[in-house]
């Protein structure tokens, strides 16, 4: 199935099962995200048995987004070598490998190598798919791509209300976070049904240099640092902000979990309304303007009606993140040139977006309050709106 990257030789071989494929890609995207979000309902928990502070606790989370960035070069390349599906085969691997490592997480080492050895993972086929859909769904990329986003965010949403259910069943956290190796492993069975026979790469292509000049690229990776910016910081702040008003914890889990929900839903059906549309730009600018919407409401009156902010904030940051992996698609001329733009935009908007709840963490505790932080949000958001007038159809990264 895989062609050598630095050829776009699509026309030259013959698409898969297009059942087959589509399974491959939610069972791959299912677990893109539990690594990660299995971990914070459970700091507590680890923090109390290993002694942690909280700069180290929130390192857990910080740690996987940075991997996600940095690995993403080297994923391109490692596809380059050995195929694009191949390649995912060796991320759901390390996912496999890195949450059975958890089950030794009383060991502080083990545990951040863990965190390193599934970022790892997540980094490569975040980085591959979007070539893959490139070759097999061009057609109807938005459609593909908000299945596949709805996919990633329903293992995260399953993830994180499960994982303390699991912990109280398996008798342990460790267990817990390692008990999600078998969701990954599934995925690696039923995406092995989708790799079996492929062609190696070429080691030729495993050279080609990121798009680091290329104006288009550097359009779409600010474009989807500025969303993820936006996202991590309130999936770390927005249920302690709530907390901080008078919610129990639970009530404030309950918004994130809506957060998350109305994120699932919006990955889904936007893109596929957004493939209506030649130009995508009105689209575009009505998810992003929601998300500046729900800042707003945030920031001047968080009390009235929350769940109301949560989910125009899940509508806009999840749809605008999904539209922005469309363009990973759109405006790559070949799956070649997906990989790459792919690799630069994820390694930009990740490192950039694992700074996010750090610094907004600084701004609440310099401030003492959260509105410094929910400006800065607001203003990124802002900056996000002002780029939709550049997301033209037709633009191609080189």
């Amino acid at each position: 199935m895989t062609a050598p990257l630095g050829a776009d030789a699509t026309a030259a071989r013959p698409a898969p099962s297009v059942g087959l494929l589509t399974l491959g890609v939610v069972a791959v995207a299912l677990n893109l995200r539990t690594p990660i979000t299995s971990v914070p309902p459970l700091i507590g928990q680890i923090q109390a048995d290993l002694g942690l502070s909280g700069a180290a606790a929130g390192a857990l989370t910080t740690l996987p987004l940075l991997c996600m960035g940095f690995f993403a070069p080297p994923a391109q390349r490692l596809a380059a070598r050995i195929g694009r599906e191949r390649a995912v085969a060796v991320a759901l691997m390390c996912i496999v490998i890195g949450l059975l490592m958890r089950i030794g997480g009383a060991s502080v080492p083990l545990l951040y190598f863990s965190v390193v050895v599934a970022g790892a993972g997540i980094a490569t086929a975040g980085t591959v798919l979007p070539g893959i859909v490139k070759e097999f769904f061009a057609d109807r990329a938005g459609t593909m791509t908000g299945v596949y986003m709805a996919s990633m965010m329903a293992g995260a949403t399953a993830a994180a209300a499960l994982a303390v259910p699991l912990a109280n069943v398996l008798g342990s956290w460790e267990r817990s976070l390692a008990s999600w190796s078998a969701l990954a492993a599934a995925g690696l069975v039923v995406w092995r049904l989708v790799a079996r026979g492929t062609p190696g790469g070429t080691t030729s292509a495993a050279h080609v240099r990121l798009p680091w000049r290329d104006r288009t690229a550097w359009i779409v990776a600010t474009y989807l640092s500025l969303n993820s910016f936006v996202f991590y910081s309130l999936l770390a702040w927005v249920a302690p902000l709530y907390e901080e008003r008078g919610d129990s914890a639970t009530q404030a889990g309950l918004l994130l979990a809506v957060l998350n929900l109305v994120q699932l839903v919006a990955a889904l059906v936007v893109p596929a309304v957004a493939d209506l549309r030649a130009d995508r730009r009105l689209v575009f600018a009505a998810t992003v303007g929601a998300a500046v919407l729900g800042l707003a409401w945030l920031l001047i009156a968080p009390g009235s009606a929350p769940v109301a902010i949560v989910a125009l904030l899940g509508l806009g940051l999840g749809a605008g993140f999904t539209l922005g992996l469309v363009l990973l698609v759109d405006y790559a001329p070949n799956p070649a040139a997906s990989a790459r733009l792919s690799a630069h935009a994820f390694l930009v908007s990740y490192v950039i977006a694992a700074f996010g709840p750090v610094v907004s963490g600084a701004l609440r505790d310099a401030t003492g309050s959260f509105t410094a932080m929910l400006v800065m949000l607001l203003m990124a958001a802002g900056a996000q709106l002002l780029l939709v007038p550049r997301l033209r159809p037709g633009r191609q990264v080189h």
